[in-house]
């Protein structure tokens, strides 16, 4: 009895730290600079690192803290409703981020995916007028599209993290196995498509 109750107690724990982790803002900041470190062979990778990770992860997660603070919600903003303005100032982000990002020349890749990011984050708003669509789930496919079209075949191993924030976000009841399903499913393709028609401007 005691055993079974101390497996839910872990399972929740671990729900809760895989969902920490895998926030949308929190794996743009992983993403970008991993690409620019991987893309710029000498220092000034730094540079498009910390703009790109600037406008995709850390000003959304100020938006968040001080939306979440002042309406005294949840920082998961279960209610959808609660989602309309903080993504409409995450999208102000993104757009800032694009232009500064080609102003200053940086990797075609680097831009393509803040390009990505704004227009995957518009279609989630839109979604999420009518249907609380997983962000989690978006956030995490997307950027990992961007890194196996930057590594390869082998990229494809990054994959295995998918079913693992989807389960987390099930297991917490935070969306129903379709949010998931359907925010991974549009991940993947926006963003491949997105990369596909627009790494030749850049």
């Amino acid at each position: 009895m005691d055993s079974s109750k101390n497996i839910g107690i872990n399972k929740e724990a671990l729900a809760e730290f895989i969902s920490t982790i895998s926030n949308a803002p929190l794996v743009a900041i992983v993403v970008f600079v991993t690409i620019n470190y991987i893309l710029v062979p000498d220092g000034s990778w730094a540079i498009y690192a910390i703009i790109s990770a600037f406008f995709a992860g850390v000003m959304p997660i100020i938006i968040g803290s001080i939306w979440t603070k002042r309406e005294n919600i949840d920082r998961d903003m279960p209610v959808k409703e609660d989602r309309f303005y903080p993504l409409l100032l995450v999208i102000l982000s993104y757009i800032i981020g694009v232009v500064v990002l080609y102003l200053i020349a940086a990797p075609a890749l680097t831009t393509v995916l803040m390009v990505c990011y704004l227009v995957n984050t518009s279609v989630v708003f839109l979604i999420n007028r009518h249907w609380k669509i997983s962000i989690h789930a978006m956030g995490i496919a997307g950027p990992l599209t961007a890194l196996i079209y930057l590594f390869g075949w082998p990229g494809l191993i990054l994959t295995l993290l998918v079913p693992v924030v989807g389960w987390s976000r099930v297991h917490l009841k935070r969306h129903t196995p379709w949010q998931v399903i359907i925010g991974t499913i549009l991940g993947f393709v926006l963003t491949a498509l997105q990369i596909s028609l627009l790494m030749g401007y850049w």
